[in-house]
């Protein structure tokens, strides 16, 4: 027992000359590379999880511009906004409320109503 640990701390599976110390090369290249792949690809994750951060924090900027916008262009339309707006250049609302216009269209008569 004793020995086959010593063999391992000096790595003599990886010197000897045997058909094993390839495979085990092999097998430490292959894990190597997977490791290499797997660090790559946490990597490229944290990326991802930062950029979505970001966005989700720039979505919140600009939802909340919006709405403000959208409060002072609501406040712009209303009628005593425009009212006050206009008074320096002579415009002032109508103190009689506008009248609706019904347009009265005939109907055409036939052939045979022109007739009786």
């Amino acid at each position: 027992m004793k020995n086959g640990v010593l063999d391992i701390l000096k790595a003599r599976f990886l010197i000897n000359e045997d058909a094993n110390a390839a495979k085990n090369w092999r097998f430490i290249l292959f894990l190597i590379l997977l490791a290499i792949i797997m660090i790559a690809n946490s990597q490229r994750f944290e990326q991802k999880i930062y950029k979505i951060a970001a966005l989700s924090n720039e979505v919140k900027e600009l939802r909340s511009e919006f709405v403000d916008r959208r409060s002072e262009l609501m406040k712009l339309k209303m009628e005593s906004t425009v009212s006050q707006e206009m008074e320096p250049l002579g415009i002032v609302p109508s103190s009689v409320p506008p009248v609706k216009i019904k347009v009265k269209i005939e109907k055409k008569k036939s052939f045979f109503d022109n007739l009786w």
